[in-house]
């Protein structure tokens, strides 16, 4: 199983025919985000899901207290990079607000059983993230 840059390498390598079907059969997209202190570009391999022609992403960290770094990089420069499979394009990033996130949250859910899990596991309100195509 792949995981973390071995993950990312592999998937941009054969444009997601390695890794973008992941664990229990979990899509999988590229999001590269900027590095809030590096500026630099930084990638990570990420359970998704489309809806309503958006995707979407948990902010899980595993159901650690503190947010994963490319959540916080994104908070800082919501512009960002998707990859999914071979298509790769520009996006906006958003938290979803808690309306939404009370929609999507049993989406999301149900391709990884394991995000009601991280949710018990920590008091930290784990975002959920939507990411808009920019044209």
């Amino acid at each position: 199983m792949l995981f973390g840059d071995e993950h990312v390498r592999r998937y941009e390598e054969t444009d997601g025919e390695v890794g973008y079907d992941w664990y229990k059969g979990a899509p999988i997209l590229i999001l590269t985000t900027t590095g809030r202190r590096t500026g630099e570009p930084r990638k990570s391999a990420l359970i998704f899901q489309e809806v309503d022609g958006r995707y979407v992403v948990v902010a899980s960290k595993g159901g650690a207290d503190s947010h994963p770094a490319w959540y916080l990089n994104l908070r800082d420069d919501p512009d960002v990079r998707v990859q999914i499979r071979g298509e790769r394009f520009p996006a906006r990033a958003r938290t979803a607000d808690p309306d939404e996130k009370a929609r999507l949250w049993p989406v999301m859910a149900a391709v990884w059983p394991d995000y009601d899990e991280y949710r018990r596991k920590t008091d930290r309100d784990i975002p959920v993230v939507v990411l808009e195509r920019v044209s």
